[in-house]
């Protein structure tokens, strides 16, 4: 009885490993045809100017999770970059898929492919090449309800945008005083204004402090915008900046303390992709005479 067992067994081998190797014809070819399908989409954020509250890399990943979820086989790989990451980046000819920036690394342009919808601030060569996903604004802010008395200004600097050129299209002349610092001074009172941003805004929501804000709407450079940079990719690309231009996502952009897009009244705005001696000419003016007609060269009406 044992010696049949043994021959059954052993004449039954060779129909397993057959059997196996069917199986694994017909499912080998389905798994790799399936990861020639997925499609990973490098997105790098670039911060440039002070955002609100958290980080803005980690809301592009959430919304990036939620894309993935309806689109099988595509992932987003997110990475957050410094301005000066970006920059040696560029210089090595090194690119992602899709890039995330604020005014001051434009590098990418003659890389970015058109969008059909407008945006002045990322216009080149009348080609929209960027658009923003969230923004921020300048205010004036007082700890008393009256905007009417004289007092000293402080002018909150930090980073890559041109706040003293919003003081200054607003008509309002102050000192110019590092971020931390003039938040803190203003609280103290050696300020009786400051002309800050949505950065304070939270500041003074974690604080607990009350105060007032009149909201500069004439001008705006506090854009986080998106270009697209590889055709291969494209269309991946654009499903993650039309979840990022969704009514649902823009609602939530307060938990970053960021605005939506929509409800924009800033009226103008420079080119995001504005290059270093391009930022300089600009602070230069902001601090000189004629400005406004200076202006004319730089300035787009959104």
């Amino acid at each position: 009885m044992k010696a049949v067992f043994k021959k059954v067994f052993a004449a039954a081998i060779p129909f397993c490993l057959i059997a196996a190797l069917i199986v694994a014809l017909a499912v080998f070819p389905k798994e790799a045809q399936a990861q020639k399908q997925q499609c990973v989409v490098r997105v790098w954020n670039v911060d440039t100017f002070e955002g609100g509250r958290g980080s803005r890399t980690s809301f592009l990943r959430g919304v990036a999770r939620t894309v993935e979820k309806t689109h099988a086989g595509v992932y987003y790989l997110i990475s957050s970059y410094t301005l000066e990451g970006a920059r040696a980046a560029y210089a090595a000819r090194e690119a992602p898929d899709m890039i995330s920036f604020g005014l001051g690394a434009g590098f990418y342009a003659e890389m970015s492919l058109p969008f059909e919808m407008r945006f002045a601030g990322g216009e080149v060569g009348g080609e929209t090449l960027a658009i923003p996903w969230c923004r921020g604004k300048y205010a004036l802010f007082c700890l008393e309800d009256d905007f009417e008395k004289q007092g000293a200004v402080a002018v909150s600097s930090g980073g890559e945008n041109l706040s003293a050129l919003a003081a200054r299209l607003a008509g309002i002349a102050g000192e110019e005083v590092e971020s931390q610092t003039a938040y803190t001074q203003f609280l103290s009172g050696k300020y009786r204004y400051l002309l800050g941003t949505q950065r304070d805004i939270c500041r003074f929501q974690t604080r607990g402090v009350q105060v007032f804000e009149k909201e500069l709407g004439g001008y705006n450079d506090l854009y986080q915008v998106v270009s697209v940079l590889s055709k291969e990719k494209r269309t991946a690309c654009l499903d993650l900046v039309a979840e990022l231009l969704s009514e649902e996502t823009q609602d939530s952009l307060e938990k970053i303390g960021m605005l939506p897009v929509k409800g924009d009244e800033s009226g103008r705005t420079v080119s995001v992709f504005s290059d270093a001696e391009a930022l300089r000419t600009l602070r230069e003016l902001a601090r000189g005479e004629n400005v406004a007609k200076n202006l004319d060269n730089f300035l787009k009406t959104i």
